[in-house]
């Protein structure tokens, strides 16, 4: 029985490229049919365009074409979520709907699968179209998220790799609603090989990545994979508070032996503001891991699909996910 690979294609907005992604796709997998059965799931992530209707397209001309829609934005983590639920093949692969991330890269992705390898990850050469502080930003943030944490992060990788079954089936059993899957893809270990590859601008369209959204998913990355900024707050607040204290004994010391009045009203505004600073700071922190409790003791689904391959899907119980059941 000949192998099944599922090409993962999560889109949100993508009508520009999408004739151009399936037609460099066709042309890269038909070079490899005589060995592997294909699947392109593509993941319609409430797009307010044309695209949900150009993937119905593609598939009524070709039924190794799959699509699920999903009811409403739920952002790119889930939308790969998704995809590893409904995925029926012996291998995946994750690549972006931009064209960023060049689809010939595939066959040899694959070579290394039947190597041995379970995480096959592209690492970016060089970023082209992307502004220098991006670039600068996003290495400060891996070098700072690798001091942080315990778990070997990635740098310079996007989700743009191959996984095996046994990574999926891994990363299906990982339900969190905060999610930051390109550390999850270090977290669950396995058999994993880097190649290297020039990424390209983005063919058509815009980027959806703007710098809040940025910020906000390394702010994710940081929270959901160490709690080192805890532990930062609570030392930095033990130094002060020894700081202070010390500060006491020398005002209690001076005003008794030398009668003088306590001076200083400026200074002691400005440690007060500083020491206010510091709370609010530590409490913001603390808030930060605190909300993601919150959410996750909520135990929502993930996400609630509109329709999969042109049939209305009524929501049903999350658990049957878990399970990693296929679905037809």
């Amino acid at each position: 029985m000949r192998k099944k690979i599922t090409i993962l294609i999560p889109a949100y907005n993508e009508e520009a490229v999408l004739y151009e992604l399936y037609n460099r796709l066709i042309n890269t997998i038909e070079k490899n049919t005589k060995c592997y059965d294909f699947e392109l799931l593509f993941v319609n992530d409430g797009s307010k365009d044309n695209t949900v209707n150009i993937i119905k397209k593609l598939k009524s001309e070709d039924d190794r074409v799959s699509f699920i829609d999903l009811s409403r934005n739920f952002g790119k983590e889930i939308a790969m979520m998704a995809g590893f639920d409904y995925s029926k093949g012996d291998a995946l692969i994750i690549i972006d709907a931009d064209l960023q991330d060049p689809p010939e890269l595939i066959p040899q992705m694959i070579e290394l699968w039947e190597q041995g390898y379970d995480d096959v990850f592209a690492k970016r050469n060089s970023r082209e179209g992307e502004s220098f502080f991006k670039k600068w930003t996003s290495e400060a943030f891996y070098r700072l998220l690798q001091k942080l944490t315990r778990i070997p992060i990635q740098q310079d990788t996007g989700d743009f790799r191959l996984l095996d079954k046994r990574c999926i089936e891994a990363l299906k059993l990982l339900r969190e609603t905060q999610r930051y899957t390109k550390g999850m893809f270090s977290w669950i270990g396995f058999n994993k090989k880097e190649i290297l590859f020039d990424r390209d601008a983005r063919f058509a369209g815009e980027t959806k990545w703007n710098y809040f959204k940025l910020f906000e998913l390394a702010i994710e990355g940081i929270t959901s994979f160490t709690i080192t900024p805890l532990r930062f707050s609570a030392a930095f607040g033990s130094i002060i508070s020894l700081c202070a204290f010390i500060y006491m004994i020398w005002v209690i010391i001076k005003t008794l032996i030398y009668g003088n009045p306590v001076e200083g009203y400026p200074s002691l505004m400005t440690v007060i503001l500083f020491i206010g600073g510091i709370q609010l700071i530590s409490l913001g922190i603390i808030g930060e891991y605190l909300g993601r409790v919150f959410n996750e003791t909520k135990r929502r689904p993930l996400y609630f699909i509109n329709e999969y391959n042109n049939v209305k899907v009524t929501p049903s119980d999350p658990e049957k996910h878990k399970n990693g059941s296929n679905h037809e």
